[in-house]
């Protein structure tokens, strides 16, 4: 369900695979190769929401912003599974692992690493190619050349999956 709102529409490159039960609304943009997947809701309803390029946002996602800061995604970020991000910005590269939450003003590093059920507070801000966890999410450590490669792995996997689950919904709709 793509929704405008207050005369914005989201403007989603073509490329984009948008799983079934998704909805996304007013001022939102998405960049090629990225995908959303089910049951996400993103709302730019508040402020304005920018999604990069070969970017994922997987399953049960909450994305929304408040009027003192837009909601920003750089170009391939991996947003894990039931992640809500308020207001934030995810730099180039950076991994939010699921059930992760970070909060208005925060901003994750290049290529930096949130891990899973972390709380990233108002205002703070991890470095780049760091791996923070916990509740408040604090550095742990710098990432190691395994750390990104698998990273990149899993940016390339939902841009291939995304590939393969849009040609099986277009031919699914031809077949209605």
């Amino acid at each position: 369900m793509i929704y405008p709102f207050n005369n914005k529409t989201p403007q989603i490159d073509s490329s984009v695979f948008i799983a079934d039960y998704v909805t996304i609304s007013g001022d939102v943009t998405i960049g090629a190769d990225s995908s959303v997947w089910y049951q996400t809701v993103i709302r730019g309803d508040v402020n304005k929401t920018i999604i990069g390029k070969e970017v994922n946002i997987q399953d049960l996602c909450c994305l929304h912003q408040s009027p003192a800061y837009p909601l920003v995604l750089e170009d391939q970020v991996t947003i894990g599974h039931q992640v809500t991000l308020h207001s934030c910005t995810i730099k180039k590269g950076a991994l939010i692992g699921m059930g992760s939450i970070i909060l208005d003003g925060a901003i994750i590093g290049e290529g930096a690493f949130i891990g899973a059920g972390s709380l990233v507070p108002p205002g703070k801000e991890i470095p780049p190619g760091m791996l923070a966890l916990g509740r408040p999410a604090k550095v742990v450590r710098p990432l190691n050349a395994e750390d990104f490669a698998d990273m990149t792995r899993i940016v390339q996997s939902y841009k291939e999956k995304g590939k393969i689950y849009q040609k099986i919904q277009q031919d699914h709709q031809k077949n209605e």
